[in-house]
């Protein structure tokens, strides 16, 4: 497990610089998870939230504004370049209720009821080991607080992501994912983060699925640069091909994603699954 640990981070240390550059259309596309999200955790004014691998900084931005000068956000990530991203960027919007730690779901560095809320947004299904990390945010928020989570939906539900990586599957073997590997659809199939959340503990587990559009004003051609750049797998792949059979790719997923193209702009439906549940209260004694 510490082997696959470690593969994760540096993936996500290695696109940190994708996630970046590409900041500013990534919070756009994703702005109805971090959306729905908030509100399937309750969060408001003056609220203590954790975000649990926030990555290049959302939720913890858009969360900031929410709770206000009287409210806290902790922000955390396991890769040092995410951490970084994030933090410059919240220092470049004069942020100043937001912390930045670095650090794994599984070990999170704080005292037993520190939050009213902790969040995890597109990051549960990378956590080394769910259970203990889900058992860690728990553990961290106040008797009946919540933890809320959301995560992808089938991948044939997300033309976003599928459009790209099945052209590009079928240009050589690709290895199967060990069970229960860390992946984006990991945590695809309705009720297993559900069932996961309630094996770490958590009561009123509920999970509501979401649907909505990644809608944003680029251009097909700046899609393929965003997709084959954010994501490890694609870079991986499409490094071992020849530019001929780049430009191939290329046109082949052109030809299947014409229709979520017109005019400059993306408009492609997607699909998450959004898991909410509350930290069993003790009864008095």
């Amino acid at each position: 497990m510490t082997n696959e640990r470690n593969k994760t981070v540096d993936g996500w240390q290695a696109s940190s610089l994708y996630w970046d550059k590409y900041r500013t259309v990534i919070e756009q596309i994703f702005a109805p998870l971090t959306s729905a999200l908030i509100e399937e955790a309750r969060i408001a004014a003056g609220q203590k939230v954790l975000d649990i691998g926030g990555g290049s900084g959302e939720p913890s931005l858009t969360i900031s504004g929410i709770v206000g000068p009287t409210g806290f956000v902790m922000y955390t990530d396991p890769a040092a370049g995410m951490v970084a991203s994030a933090q410059a960027e919240a220092g470049r919007r004069g942020l100043t209720n937001i912390e930045f730690k670095q650090c794994s779901a599984d070990s999170l560095p704080f005292a037993d009821d520190s939050f009213d809320v902790a969040v995890g947004r597109l990051s549960a299904m990378f956590f080394p080991e769910p259970v203990i990390a889900l058992r860690e945010a728990l553990r961290v928020v106040r008797e009946d607080g919540r933890v809320a989570l959301v995560v992808w939906a089938p991948k044939e539900a997300n033309p976003f992501f599928s459009t790209t990586a099945d052209v590009i599957e079928r240009f050589g073997e690709v290895p199967p994912l060990a069970p229960d590997a860390p992946d984006a659809f990991r945590f695809s199939v309705s009720g297993k983060l559900a069932a996961v959340l309630e094996t770490a503990g958590a009561k009123d587990v509920i999970e509501r699925q979401l649907d909505f559009q990644i809608q944003g004003e680029i251009s097909f051609e700046q899609f393929w640069q965003l997709r084959t750049e954010m994501s490890e797998v694609l870079r991986d792949r499409l490094a071992g091909l020849s530019p001929d059979q780049i430009l191939f790719i290329q046109q082949a997923v052109s030809d299947l994603a014409r229709r979520y193209f017109e005019n400059g702009r993306m408009n492609f439906p997607a699909r998450a699954l959004i898991v909410t549940g509350r930290k069993f209260s003790q009864p008095a004694r």
